[in-house]
């Protein structure tokens, strides 16, 4: 693959407008900018997250791959009509989201998000993801989006909550419960 971003700035968006990947142009704030100016953003917090020193081989791994798909799913979203994430893609998260899940005690609780520096990213990634998801429905209500596109990111952003258990328990040897009682204590004072 040759060079493709010789030059880095163009000018063509000083209008408001980016070109999408058919060459059609659209305003910068668009439902289906938003939507994969999100995926961009979500890529970039599981980046982070990679940084975290000693984070398990094996969610390094499924992270990796997750990366590689929403960089597909953007360029999916970047040229309409165009599809890259299919039903294997939303199996595969499944099946790892099951393997990592299975290992781990029953949530009786609700969980603070923290436990460790992967696990707080690993929720911070949970939450964009689910951001990612909303704006790809916005984009659904007017223009076309696959399905699956749209399983793939509920699927993940189910697999990066389990990810922040596995990641606080290998950390800090547990999950952050939030405790619920101390409301009732407050009202009994």
């Amino acid at each position: 693959m040759g060079n493709r971003l010789s030059k880095i700035y163009t000018r063509t968006g000083d209008d408001g407008t980016t070109g999408l990947g058919d060459g059609s142009r659209v305003r910068k704030d668009s439902a289906r900018v938003e939507a994969y100016g999100t995926l961009d953003e979500l890529n970039s917090v599981i980046g982070v997250l990679l940084a975290v020193p000693k984070l398990p081989r094996k969610v390094a791994g499924c992270l990796t791959e997750v990366q590689h798909e929403l960089f597909d799913m953007g360029g999916e979203l970047c040229i309409p009509g165009h599809t890259m994430i299919r039903a294997e893609h939303v199996a595969r998260l499944e099946t790892q989201l099951d393997d990592f899940n299975e290992k781990l005690p029953p949530l009786k609780e609700f969980i603070l998000p923290g436990g460790g520096p992967g696990a707080a990213a690993c929720h911070l990634a949970r939450t964009v993801a689910r951001r990612a998801e909303r704006r790809a429905w916005t984009l659904s209500r007017t223009e076309s989006v696959s399905p699956e596109l749209l399983k793939y990111l509920n699927r993940l952003s189910d697999l990066l909550f389990v990810l922040a258990r596995v990641l606080a328990r290998h950390e800090r040897g547990a999950e952050v419960l939030w405790r619920h009682e101390r409301v009732k204590r407050k009202k009994s004072a």
